[in-house]
């Protein structure tokens, strides 16, 4: 019977409340959604008319009436709710506000629906597939599409059987959670909640949703981009997504499930399609092919309804009998397979529920005698123990794992097998499942390592495994005794078979045996060779059912003896063979995948001579579920009581300070293994009877795998409860201020009898029971023109809603830049909190944990007492960032209306404006101008030409991607039917160069990565085709650079004609303008990420760890390996416990007697050599993760395995050292191991410590290397220092963004994905490894010539100064392999299958395939077993760099492109990135391993320009400079002359060295920034744009300095003085200059919002050097006529009237509104160049102590002391203007009298120039800038740049230095 009516009611009103304007939220784009309409139709195609169900008259209907709520169907709760038809229901449920959001291109709404169930016209419930058969309707109730929080009860109404449905679809692919829709003729409905009665059917069809989803995720997490992976890889990552729910019990289940719908998933995927931009289409995709035949293939899922079902129907739509009408024939056999797939899952929940998951097999197996098989193998023997052996219960222990296939899977080489008297059996004895009844006891030995799924063939086959690397494998082992084995294979590898057993801890694939059990492994070995040659030769038969036993005895007779099959020529020799082991032969074709094999006549045969022969069977067990015992029963365990002492040591525990064992000790003793399972559900076992007491929102939660259930917040957006009002509120004390608005500003209330004060975290109230209410930090409390009384605060997280989940403090909280004004009657309570400033150093380490102890112990005290938790604060939580950052604490709880947060925010919004400029010469977009003939980035698919479509394969994913294509602005086109410019109707005409890639690719090879060529080609585009900035150079102006490019600046000196393909140099008239681009320390010029300084020569970390100031980071460098993340320093393995112990640390490490042992033993100088806290800047390293204690398998660890992970080791060094940085490194999965456990503990270790912290993962292809390495990365920095941003990706990549999951389905990518462009091409392989002379097979020669000169760019980086060639060395291959690898076509995407199909002979006379037999046979599983037997392509790159490349291998694509061989040593170098002077260590395997664990060198480089640009800015900090930001200045206005001037007056330094040190020329008279740079970086405001500048708005303020510009004007200056004066402008110029361009600061000067706008900004005055310098001078006297002594210039009253200007400037500022001016005196510039050379000559001048002139620097303090008391007299006339001087002069004598603190070394001579002692000659041709002039290598030496200007690191020293001095003066 059908479900029962829904309740009625007559009121049909929605309920009252206050309406909220809310975004109308529609499905997921067509692209993410997969749709399945109904099937029926007429003949005619079209739909018929609906028909209406039985009970849908009751519908129309509104009177009440009284109904009967059966307990199967109930679908509402027992309370009235309006009942109405469909359309009237969608019109109840939509909100006012969204009426003008309906209309798009389907005008069907969208709604909510829940308590619903989906039935048949007869009101039966239905499978929700059964549309697709069968016209369906629905009953439920329908709600708006947004949950409305603002109303008192949001609308429901429900509705009965309505309809038809006319499809369903499911989305959520993108955000990785199924969504359900169902689709009629009104509206779209988002599935929600069945009815309880329904569930059973809904959770079978959500099941298979999440499945699609899980596909869809795994595709495209693992596969960047191009889809590439095996059907076994696919299954096991949708396999460990949805194991642990309660629908499944446990992996092997949830695998049965996924292939039994394997059609139904690349249906839905195939549907993606349509939209999708994606070349590779889902529907082509190998793995869903073979996804979809393994479906069809099987029928094990099938069978499962005769355990409990009585409805069978074979086959699917596809298995039809003739039928007289096809679309009744479809529907039928549709309508059969939707019940029995609902029948299936059925049955197996009960199944499931009664018994748990049977074996997966059920076949009897006969007991093997061991009689029967003694005469086919030796003597007896015994096995001789080791005493070295570890006990396996110690080295893989598991605590809650139920199921085999979920066991951790290991490797066993060299490995023996005995019984309980230790003696040498057979593996044949024990049968292949666990059986019932089973005497038969086996154990192992051997040595274990990782199963890293590197192919493997045992001794004597003709696969590459060698004696070199079974040491190799043996050497990284771990010898252990091994529990009873209880069953094992056969399985098929690619070329031999593959063998494995298990234990009850581990799965064990088996290497080679031990030389003494060699001789009992042969016969398992031959027997499984011989079933694998069999089932070869039925392969090639016609008709394989037709192969007789006798046939088959026959073919084996006549086998050669050379054959590894070979038995005998005896028939009856081989019949008794194969029938006593033929258990064996059973195994290897029940495995075979071809169903003719495995029900061959021969198999039949062979089962049924077996049953004759052995009288007993073995039966598999049902249940298979583990019963570990408690004790290994190995006779090695019994030997004696040291051994498992022996065994432990092998597994040292690691040695840590308190804090790192406490933290990591406490998280493992609360949180057990099932805490740490993902999804896993609260009950296991469903209780049929009570499925409608389940928590309603299981389905959704299971949905979404967390690694703890963290209970959410509750909205920020919410409504008032009814007892908060008005009245509960007052305030307590005066007002302070105003806010913008007018509002006045309190700083205390007194909320609900709470005293609320500015500067305290509160509590809001919560709507429902179940929500954790926010924390809000109070910035300002207001009260608005209407008298509400509000507070502005920002939302503080608690640590489990950040990216540390459960491993946070229950009591940290971290404030976050959300911020949000409410009322402050909303107001909970105000909790106990304090923002928490603890002192930092390795000094107060001891100091602080006392305190930490002690507060901890209050805490729990408090908890005891069942107190409130008082909370605390000390770090900023920015996830858009990745980081967690120090509390800007002097910008936070001020309560003066401003909110820093509020501020960024502006910011941000600020840089998304597009201004176009009056004269149309310049824009702003998305935060960076442009000007008419600036360079710009243009995304290249706007000058896309058609890819050639082909197959996708490793190593050639960068084909066809291209770099972004630099043109040149040349004219700005706006619509002048619009006053302002509006972005979409705004174009941009600019001319296209080209690149030599765009040419061909053999002229990319041989030419530079930066080169362009000019070209007559225009284009008009739109602006959002713009991605960034960048420069054009001539080629001897580009800044030097390593194998890593992170400038972007190109040269150009050829034109390029697309029309005929000419390329000639550029003509003399083409005057291409160079670009020069504005400073911005931030790198503004790029549209997403800022661009790296150019740093110095080398790609070295270790050498960008050095700051201006020229005092390099003591680094200590653990787990080097060879050393890529610092290429080239010493592997550094300090012993921390004797470091302690040296330090009188001892108390302080928690350390086993080895380690203290191993310390002791230390010899005395090694002792005294070892660094202590103070010594030691900077730790880096990449801490092993895959030891034998299971990092990969926390979620079945305990903490006593935890404790041997060298992550506690490392993390100890940081606790103990505290260094200034920290950098940790480690393969991209350290984000994932243990469900992202080890990863938050790791980021909560170093916040305990301190620090701030930034985690990310990175591409290093994207940053200059040929090959594909994602690895994850965590930076960590003092509080005081700058924490390193991440590097920006400068190379095309074709990789996805690389995201790291935070909380409430939020992600973070370090870097943006540059698959669609970037500012260089990707490097080839042919750049890589071109020019690399050619060897053979097994090349062993280490030194070696060149031979010829290296090509491309890349080589010529690589190369550096290196003379000879080394390592260029090979792996040999066997000699199958090589002339399997000569075969293989010397072309892009070659591979095994284009072997021929043939068979070759080996030297030894054997004929064997050249084809490994078992990858076609196999190839549908594995993706075809793609790239194995693989060559390079000259235009792809290296898939990735592994330790051990083989053909075989995980990456089997190793060959070289031209050559038949294996890359060599040398050749995995380069694509790592290490220079050819780079030499390795220890043999071939050795250095192999070396490569393929080390960080790329360019990727560490580029690490390296981030850490050094930080430590730049740190000097700031350290000198206060930071402080600067407290004061809150909106803009800095900048007057001066060449020492300030950003641009304005170019002239001499537009061209190199000028500019070097950043990278750019920009006018700045020096290699760098210059004072003001600093100044405004230390005010948190941009570098100032020069005033010249069209494109500036000058919203941060200007600069109007000017190169050569003095005080006084012209016409003031005496003619006896300044007659033939080189300049023309002055200070006067300047300010008018100001006054010209306040109207575009402000509309109007006069008005106070422009008073207050310049009352907000500083005002900053440098001048008066050039006043003396031309009076002065030597030079010309023609020319330059000049003053002879000091005495005349104080005569003439020189002074005096250059200071009398600034002063009349300085009332001029003022008079608009300036209340911060900041004038600096001169510095001492009788110690420059200039006046050393000039002032000296001829005369007998007086130095001081070091060695400047004494008369001049005097002279300069003499009008410094003038203008300081003049500036003291215009203080008293303006008292409300704060004027502050500058001592420049103090400033620079503190750097001479400690210069080499600063990292200078030349105090007197210039960088840049040339002759004399002070490299300055008085010649224009040989200045600085001028052809010829040379420049040193190293400006940050020198105090002075060129002859008067001061180099970068001065200018940063000198600011630092005034910061401090100025900072008090300026009343912050």
């Amino acid at each position: 019977m059908g479900p029962a009516p829904l309740v009625h009611t007559n009121d049909s009103s929605p309920p009252s409340g206050e309406k909220k304007g809310r975004a109308k939220r529609k499905p997921e784009s067509a692209k993410e959604v997969s749709k399945q309409s109904s099937s029926k139709r007429t003949e005619g195609g079209q739909v018929p008319p609906t028909k209406r169900p039985r009970r849908a008259a009751a519908a129309k209907n509104l009177k009440e009436k009284s109904v009967r709520l059966s307990d199967d169907s109930q679908v509402l709760e027992a309370k009235r709710l309006p009942t109405a038809d469909e359309e009237f229901a969608v019109r109840m449920t939509h909100a006012q506000e969204e009426a003008q959001e309906e209309a798009t291109e389907d005008e069907r709404p969208n709604r909510r629906l829940t308590d619903f169930i989906v039935h048949d016209v007869n009101g039966v419930a239905r499978p929700l597939e059964m549309i697709e058969v069968d016209d369906m309707f629905i009953s439920g109730v329908i709600l708006p599409l947004e949950d409305d929080l603002g109303k008192e009860e949001e609308v429901r109404v429900k509705c009965e059987g309505f309809g038809r449905i006319e499809e369903w679809s499911i989305s959520g692919y993108e955000k990785g959670s199924p969504v359900v829709w169902l689709s009629t003729s009104v509206a779209h409905y988002e599935c929600q909640k069945p009815a309880n009665g329904y569930r059973k059917f809904y959770d079978h069809f959500f099941q298979k949703a999440q499945v699609c989803i899980e596909v869809h995720k795994t595709l495209t997490k693992s596969s960047q981009g191009s889809f590439d992976m095996s059907l076994d890889e696919l299954l096991a990552g949708v396999v460990r997504a949805m194991s642990g729910t309660k629908y499944f019990s446990g992996a092997a289940s949830v695998k049965e499930f996924v292939i039994s719908q394997g059609d139904f998933v690349y249906n839905q995927l195939k549907g993606l399609d349509e939209t999708s931009k994606n070349a590779q289409k889902f529907k082509d995709l190998s793995v869903l092919l073979a996804l979809n035949e393994e479906k069809h293939g099987r029928s094990a899922f099938r069978q499962g309804a005769s355990l409990g079902g009585s409805l069978t129907i074979g086959g699917g739509a596809g298995d039809r009998v003739p039928s007289t009408n096809l679309d009744e024939e479809q529907d039928d056999a549709k309508y059969a397979r939707v019940l029995q797939d609902q029948e299936l899952w059925d049955a197996n929940k009960r199944q499931d529920k009664k018994y748990g998951r049977p074996s997966a097999s059920s076949t009897t197996l006969f007991r093997i005698k061991e009689d029967k098989i003694a005469e086919d193998y030796p003597l007896p023997a015994y096995y001789k123990h080791s005493e070295e052996e570890t006990d396996e219960y110690i080295a893989v222990e598991i605590d809650d794992i139920l199921y085999p296939d979920d066991l951790p899977k290991k490797m066993l080489y060299n490995w023996s097998l005995y019984n309980s008297d230790s003696r040498l059996v057979s593996l044949e004895l024990l049968p292949m499942r666990l059986c019932e009844g089973l005497d038969v006891t086996i154990f192992g030995s051997g040595i274990m390592s990782e199963d890293l799924g590197t192919g493997f063939c045992f001794d004597g086959n003709s696969g590459q495994s060698s004696s070199a690397s079974l040491e190799a494998h043996e050497e990284m082992g771990l010898p252990v005794f091994l529990g009873e084995i209880k069953e094992w294979l056969i399985d098929f590898g690619a070329e031999d078979v593959s063998i494995s057993f298990r234990t009850d801890l581990a799965w064990y694939r088996l290497g080679n045996p031990s030389k003494q059990y060699a001789p009992w492994f042969k016969p398992v070995l031959k027997t499984a060779r011989l079933a694998t040659s069999i089932i070869k030769m039925l392969k090639q038969q016609s008709r394989v059912s037709r192969s007789s036993f006798a046939d088959i005895n026959k073919y084996v007779c006549n086998l050669e003896k050379e054959d590894h099959a070979f038995i005998s020529s005896n028939p009856d020799t081989v019949e008794r063979y194969m029938v006593v082991h033929g258990q064996i032969i059973l195994q290897v074709f029940a495995e075979f995948p071809d169903p003719m094999i495995k029900r061959c006549a021969f198999i039949v045969s062979l089962a049924n001579k077996m049953k004759e022969m052995h009288n007993t069977t073995w039966t598999v067990k049902k249940k298979a579920v583990l019963q570990k015992t408690e004790l290994n029963l190995n006779p090695r365990a019994a030997m004696d009581t040291t051994a498992s002492v022996k065994s432990k040591r092998k597994v040292m525990q690691a040695t840590t300070t308190r804090l790192i064992n406490r933290i990591w000790g406490e998280y493992y003793s609360n949180y057990s293994p099932e805490d740490l399972k993902e999804g896993v559900a609260a009950e296991t076992v469903e209780d049929e009877v009570g499925e409608q007491e389940e928590n309603e929102d299981d389905a959704e939660e299971e949905s979404q795998p967390v690694s703890a259930k963290i209970p959410k917040p509750s909205s920020v957006i919410r409504k008032t409860l009814s007892r908060s009002s008005g009245a509960d509120v007052r305030w307590d004390g005066a007002v302070v201020g105003k806010t913008c608005s007018g509002g006045a500003i309190y700083k205390e209330a007194i909320v609900h009898g709470e005293v609320v004060v500015v500067g305290a975290a509160v509590m809001l109230e919560v709507d429902k029971p179940d929500e954790i209410p926010a924390i809000y930090f109070i910035e300002y409390m207001f009260e608005t023109p209407s008298g509400s009384k509000m507070f502005h605060g920002r939302l503080m997280q608690r640590g489990s809603e950040t990216v540390l989940g459960n491993t946070a403090n229950e009591r940290e909280l971290f404030l976050t830049n959300m911020c949000m004004t409410h009322a402050l009657q909303d107001i909970e309570q105000v909790i106990t909190f304090e923002l928490r400033k603890t002192p930092w150093g390795f000094q107060r380490r001891k100091e602080n944990a006392n305190a930490d102890r002690i507060d901890r112990a209050r805490a729990e005290e408090r908890k005891k007492k069942g107190l409130p938790l008082e909370y605390y604060c000390k770090s900023l939580y920015w996830p858009e960032k990745g980081a967690f950052v120090t509390l800007p604490y002097d910008l936070v709880g001020l309560g003066s209306g401003d909110c820093y947060a509020c501020k960024l925010k502006e910011a941000e919004e600020e840089k998304e404006k597009f201004e176009v400029n009056s004269s149309m010469s310049g824009f702003l977009y998305r935060g960076t101008r442009y000007s008419v003939l600036d360079f710009v980035y243009i995304t290249p698919d706007q000058f896309a030409v058609e890819k050639e479509s082909g197959e996708i394969y490793k190593g050639g994913r960068n084909v066809g991607l291209k770099p972004f294509v630099v043109c040149q602005l040349l004219e700005i086109i706006a619509s002048k039917r619009s006053k302002e410019a509006e972005l979409n109707s705004t174009q941009v005409k600019i001319r296209r160069f080209f690149r030599p890639d765009d040419i061909s690719a053999e002229k990319a090879y041989t030419s530079d990565v930066r080169e362009l060529y000019y070209s007559e080609e225009t284009h008009v585009l739109s602006i959002e085709t713009i991605e960034g900035k960048c420069e054009v150079r001539k080629k001897n102006d580009m800044p030097t650079c390593t194998a890593a490019v992170f400038d972007h600046i190109f040269f150009c000196e050829h034109l390029y004609d697309p029309s005929n393909g000419s390329l000639k140099q550029l003509p003399t008239h083409v005057k291409l303008r160079y670009s020069t681009v504005s400073g911005d320390s931030n790198g503004t010029s790029r549209k997403r990420k800022g661009k790296g300084k150019e740093g110095e020569d080398g790609a070295e970390i270790d050498k960008q760890l050095k700051p201006s100031q020229g005092n390099c980071l003591a680094t200590l460098d653990i787990f080097a390996g060879c050393g890529g993340l610092s290429e080239g320093a010493a592997s550094t393995r300090w012993a921390i416990e004797a470091v302690m112990e040296k330090c009188g640390d001892a108390d302080d490490c928690i350390s086993t007697p080895e380690a203290g042992e191993l310390a002791a033993s230390l010899e005395e100088k090694v002792i005294h050599d070892l660094p202590v806290p103070g010594q030691v800047d900077f730790i880096n390293g990449g801490p092993p993760c895959q030891g034998f204690s299971g990092m990969n398998r926390f979620n079945q660890s305990t903490w006593s395995k935890v404790q041997c992970e060298m992550i506690l080791a490392f993390l100890s060094f940081a606790d103990y050292f505290r260094p200034k940085y920290f950098l940790l490194e480690n393969v991209r999965n350290f984000v994932s191991f243990n469900k992202g456990q080890t990863f938050r503990l790791t980021l909560a270790s170093l916040l305990e410590m301190g620090y701030q912290v930034r985690f990310g993962i990175l591409e290093a292809g994207a940053y200059g290397v040929s090959q594909s390495r994602k690895r994850a990365f965590i930076w960590a920095a003092a509080p005081e220092e700058t924490l390193p941003e991440w590097p920006e990706p400068m190379h095309v990549f074709a990789a996805p963004e690389l995201k790291i999951n935070l909380s409430d389905s939020s992600y973070y990518a370090a870097a943006r994905s540059t698959t669609n462009g970037a500012p260089f091409r990707a490097i080839t392989v042919r750049d890589t490894i071109g020019d690399l002379p050619a060897v053979g097979n097994g090349a062993s020669e280490t030194n070696m010539e060149y031979n010829e000169d290296p090509v491309s760019w890349f080589q010529k980086k690589i190369r550096g100064d290196a003379v000879a060639l080394t390592d260029h060395i090979s792996k040999e291959m066997n000699e199958l392999n090589l002339i399997r690898c000569k075969k293989i076509p010397r072309r892009p995407g070659a591979d095994w299958r284009d072997l021929p199909e043939e068979k070759v002979r080996l030297s030894t006379g054997q004929l064997v395939d050249l084809i490994p037999w078992c990858l076609p046979n196999t190839a549908s599983r594995h993706n075809q077993w793609k790239g194995l037997f693989g060559r390079l392509d000259w235009d792809g790159n290296f898939p990735t760099s592994i330790t051990d490349p083989q053909p075989m291998g995980k990456v089997g694509m190793c060959f070289h492109p031209e050559q038949d061989r294996i890359v060599t040593v040398r050749e995995c170098a380069r694509f790592q990135g290490f220079p050819d002077s780079y030499k390795f260590a220890g043999n071939i395997q050795h250095k192999h391993r070396q490569i393929g664990n080390a960080v790329p060198p360019p990727l560490a480089y580029a690490l390296g320009v981030k850490l050094k640009e930080a430590l730049d800015i740190s000097f700031l900090q350290v000198s206060g400079a930071q402080e600067l930001k407290g004061c809150g200045f909106q803009a800095i206005y900048a007057f001066g002359d060449s020492l300030t001037d950003t641009g304005n007056n170019k002239g001499f330094a537009e061209r190199p060295p000028y500019g070097n040190t950043t990278g750019k020329q920009t006018g700045r008279a020096s290699d760098g920034l210059l004072v003001i740079d600093y100044i405004a970086q230390s005010a948190g405001l941009p570098l100032l744009n020069p005033s010249q500048d069209q494109s500036a708005t000058f919203q941060s303020g200007a600069d109007f300095a000017r190169s050569g510009v003095t005080v006084m004007a012209k016409e003031f200056k005496p003619q006896d003085i300044y007659e033939g004066f080189m300049g023309a402008f002055s200070l006067d110029f300047e300010i008018k200059d100001f006054e010209s361009r306040v109207k575009t600061i402000c509309k109007d000067p006069t008005a106070p919002d422009c008073k207050k706008k310049m009352g907000s900004s500083l005002f900053f005055l440098w001048m008066g050097i050039n006043d003396y310098n031309f009076a002065l001078a030597d030079g010309d006297e023609k020319a330059l006529p000049h003053l002879k002594t000091i005495e005349q210039a104080k005569q003439l009253k020189l002074v005096p009237s250059v200071v009398a200007d600034i002063i009349k400037a300085l009332k001029t500022l003022i008079s608009y509104g300036a209340t911060q001016v900041l004038v600096l005196g001169l510095p001492p510039h009788g110690c420059s160049p200039y006046f050393l050379t000039t002032l000296s000559k001829n005369t007998s001048a007086v130095y001081d102590e070091h060695q400047c002139l004494k008369d001049y620097n005097d002279f300069l303090m003499y009008h410094n002391i003038y203008l300081q008391e003049a500036l003291g007299s215009l203080q008293k006339e303006y008292p409300n203007t704060n004027i502050v001087y500058g001592d420049t002069y103090k400033a620079m004598r503190t750097i001479l009298a400690e210069h080499t603190k600063y990292g200078i070394e030349m105090v007197s001579q210039a960088c840049c120039g040339v002759g004399g002692k002070y490299h300055f000659t008085a010649d224009v041709k040989q200045l600085c800038g001028q052809d010829g002039v040379p420049s040193c290598s190293d400006p940050s030496k020198h105090i002075f740049f060129d002859q008067l200007h001061f180099t970068q690191n001065m200018n940063e020293k000198m600011a630092g230095l005034l910061i401090q001095d100025i900072l008090p003066k300026l009343k912050c």
